[in-house]
Formats: structure tokens, sequence, C-alpha cells
């Protein structure tokens, strides 16, 4: 998944940095908190800059991390992952969510920040998919941040603002329907248990398998 960052691969290793990350990354650890709390092992797709990996790493040391990104990210998200690793955050993996199976089974949780809307929607089905697939059969999670809409509407004009951006730099792109996407979490046999608003006009979803 594409990810806005200044990294540049080579750069005395110096790894990326996103402001976007670094305000919301507070408030999603408050969340997964309560959410990871018997979780064991949490896979995290679009890892990105890596800061969500090394915060979420260390509020939940009882658990192991696991952060991946697709081949051409994984150089600034290594880079990261060696300034700031705790012993529970794993080493990056390459994971393409189009590419099956992934690299990682039987996984307790999986979680992606600013994905969705990001990818066309041939790409958000095969993320359902995957994450059905990789996790575990009984009581496996599934959290999701961003925006979203409901009912066809977006929750503001700012979001609406946004997802014509999104469009405009890539028509596949966009903000999804809460609705839409739970019949895909459905279909893998997930249900939604968590909804909770989130700074900067984002939610975090959690879905469970029974």
């Amino acid at each position: 998944m594409p990810q806005n960052t200044d990294y540049v691969p080579g750069s005395n290793n110096i790894p990326p940095y996103s402001q976007a990350a670094e305000n919301n990354k507070g408030p999603i650890g408050e969340v997964l908190q309560g959410t990871f709390a018997h979780a064991r092992s949490v896979l995290e797709i679009a890892s990105g800059t890596g800061q969500h990996a090394v915060h979420m790493a260390g509020l939940l040391p009882h658990l192991t991390w696991q952060p991946s990104d697709l081949e051409e990210n994984l150089p600034g998200l290594m880079a990261r992952h060696a300034l700031e690793a705790t012993p529970n955050l794993l080493p990056p993996i390459e994971l393409d969510i189009a590419r099956r199976p992934w690299p990682v089974r039987d996984i307790d949780a999986i979680f992606a920040a600013n994905c969705l809307h990001i990818v066309s929607w041939p790409l958000v089905e095969a993320f359902f998919e995957g994450a059905g697939a990789a996790l575990a059969e009984k009581g496996g999670l599934l959290a999701v941040y961003g925006p979203f809409k409901y009912g066809g509407a977006f929750t503001t004009t700012s979001n609406a603002e946004f997802d014509a951006f999104l469009r405009a730099r890539d028509p596949a792109a966009g903000i999804r329907d809460f609705e839409a996407v739970d019949r895909l979490a459905k279909a893998q046999g997930l249900k939604c248990v968590q909804d909770h608003a989130m700074p900067a006009n984002n939610q975090l979803l959690v879905w469970q398998r029974g």
C-alpha cells in the first residue's frame, strides 16, 4: 500500500516520519490496550513508518507485534525497527494484501490504520479475505482505523472534502461505507463488536470471530 513519507532509502538509515501517525498513535493505543488485552500475537498491515508498531508494542508487552508492508516500503520500516524496537516487536516482513496466502497464519489479531480508503475496492476485498484466512478460528480480532461513511453519508464535511481529494488523486480510492466493509467482514465469520469515534473524524472498528 502506498505510504506518504519523506523517507529516502540510503539516507543514513533515518526512518520515515508521519505527523498523522504521531498524532493518532496515543488515542489508538488507548483503545487497543483493552481490545488486545488477551491477544498473544498481532499482525499489522501496511505498517508504513513503523511509528504505530513501536508505540503499540511498548504499550502491549504481553504480546508480539508483527509489522509488515510492501517490499518497497520495508527499508524505512526496518530503519525504524533498528532504532526503536522493543523485545516483543518482531522484524518487519513483506506482505502484499493481494498475494495469497499471507505469510502469517493463526494470528490472534490484525491491525491496520489508514489503509482501506487508499487502495482500490478489489484490494479492500482482498484485505478482508486475507485477514479471514490469517486470523485464528476462535476469537480472532480485526481492528481497522480510518474514516468511514455510514448509510452512504460522510460523518463530516471535512471527510467529504478528503474523499474528493483522494478520488482526484486516484479514482479507485475513497472513503468506504461501513456497511459495505462490514459485509466483507461477515463473509469471513467476523462480527463488528466495537465502533469507536476517534479524533480527526476517524473511527476504530473492531470485528471478532466467534
